[in-house]
């Protein structure tokens, strides 16, 4: 009599826990679906007492944008909760995105790559304040007269304030000859040398240049090729075994690979560009896999116990320096993580301190930056998550009269004329600098508009009543007549 007891409380347990599991599923896509319809706006403009908000569906949004991919994990306790691709990886092969396609990660190669230098300094081997020129072997970075007294430092390259030079770089297409990583720091590449412009430690600039004599500093102290030492160090350890810094990409991965696009849906010459410079933009991963590394780092972060990577080292990693910079990821009141740019790619990952919660978005297009913030803002509403805000402006409407003040003819030194007429109820800005359309600006005070569809502030400077200049972004132009 006791077997079939035994096995009726052995079905009654499967089949609680196989309607337990169905119950989650279905509440994990009720879930998902609601992110992806509920995108919103990040521009939000008040008019008057009400406030104009858009909502999205995200493959509508990828249409309308001109995205062609899409891939996105949200990791939860420790496990990825779910991750999915949306749109096409590449067209001329009918391959449609997964959660396998491999995207170039930009400028998120930087944190990662950061990773190997706190090994390196919790081994003792590295102190972040010491001379860079001390590591350097096959290359030393020119003293002149800003170094005098301080020199670029670990530290320095790590939180962009060792004073250098060189922004980004490009990338070169899959038929050039690549330079070597001494070529370009002496500026042999396509860009600028890396050199230091002012005083380290004086001011925050953002230079990948920077992060690329990291590059050299940790091959000329470990004597391998840098793809090699963050697969044995850094991604094999944390699990992105699918991962590599190898450039050009190597054959094996191109099945796997997204072909990226420009912003009018051009498809990237070669499909995607070579980035030598690979500390600072060469990543080639997934965001399944970028949230492995984020997972690490909370884990010490929420628990102060030493694990991948001491407590120590974490805490100091996500102490903000300077322009919310910490060292190698950029740290915000309740996050960190980090944004990236590449040819025909655009990604970004964010983890929050607190939860333990971390989202990684990947796209094949210039334009996917624009829809991965309208993401962050379904994603931090369904989950209840701080520090992911949209850019709110508010409109005050002036009289024809004042809007008349602005209008004329402004020079920018470097980016040539520019003219300001009257539209509606604001003013259409139309020149070189733009490259296409104009853009459109609407007043929020007798001196600041914003731009109708980013959001970005223009200033106009007065002497009396009379318009003298406008500043947007790092550019300024007088105004001429």
């Amino acid at each position: 009599m006791r077997i079939p007891y035994i096995l009726t409380t052995l079905l009654v347990v499967v089949n609680s826990y196989l309607s337990q599991s169905q119950e989650d599923t279905h509440q994990l896509e009720e879930r998902i679906a609601r992110i992806e319809n509920g995108l919103q706006s990040n521009l939000q403009i008040q008019y008057g007492d009400s406030i104009s908000i858009q909502y999205y569906n995200i493959e509508d949004r990828m249409k309308e944008l001109n995205i062609p991919g899409l891939s996105i994990a949200l990791m939860n306790n420790g496990v990825i909760e779910w991750a999915k691709g949306y749109g096409i990886a590449d067209s001329t092969e009918h391959r449609k995105v997964t959660t396998k396609t491999l995207f170039q990660a930009g400028s998120i190669s930087k944190p990662v790559a950061a990773t190997r230098i706190h090994q390196l300094v919790e081994k003792g081997v590295i102190n972040l304040d010491t001379d860079v020129n001390e590591y350097l072997k096959n290359w030393k970075l020119p003293n002149n007269e800003f170094t005098a007294t301080k020199k670029a430092t670990p530290r320095g390259l790590l939180t962009h304030a060792a004073g250098l030079t060189v922004h980004g770089f490009p990338g070169y297409s899959r038929s050039d000859t690549i330079p070597s990583v001494v070529d370009i720091l002496d500026g042999k590449g396509n860009t600028a040398p890396v050199r230091v412009f002012r005083a380290p430690g004086e001011g925050w600039k953002y230079s990948g240049g920077g992060y690329t004599i990291m590059q050299l500093m940790i091959t000329d102290m470990e004597q391998k090729e840098f793809s090699e030492i963050m697969q044995e160090h850094v991604l094999h350890p944390l699990g992105m075994t699918n991962s590599t810094y190898s450039n050009p990409l190597p054959k094996p991965y191109h099945h796997l690979a997204a072909t990226g696009h420009y912003s009018d849906g051009v498809p990237v010459e070669g499909k995607w560009h070579v980035y030598p410079e690979m500390a600072a933009a060469g990543l080639w991963t997934t965001p399944s896999q970028l949230v492995l590394w984020t997972k690490e780092i909370q884990d010490v972060l929420q628990t102060q116990k030493d694990g991948f990577r001491k407590a120590q080292t974490v805490n100091d990693m996500l102490t903000e320096y300077r322009g919310n910079q910490g060292l190698g990821p950029y740290v915000l009141e309740h996050t960190f993580g980090h944004g990236g740019a590449d040819e025909g790619f655009r990604a970004d990952l964010r983890a929050w301190k607190e939860q333990p919660i971390s989202v990684a978005m990947m796209s094949n297009s210039d334009n996917g930056s624009a829809i991965m913030q309208e993401i962050f803002l379904s994603i931090a509403q369904e989950y209840n998550l701080p520090d992911v805000y949209p850019r709110k402006r508010v409109f005050n409407k002036q009289f024809q009269k004042d809007l008349e003040r602005f209008v004329g003819n402004y020079n920018f030194p470097a980016n040539g004329d520019a003219t300001i007429t009257i539209k509606d109820h604001g003013l259409e800005f139309n020149g070189e600098i733009f490259q296409g359309p104009g853009v459109f600006l609407l007043p929020e005070t007798d001196r600041l508009f914003f731009n109708q569809e980013t959001g970005t502030y223009y200033e106009f400077e007065f002497e009396n009543d009379t318009v003298t200049s406008v500043q947007f972004s790092r550019f300024k132009a007088k105004k001429i007549n």
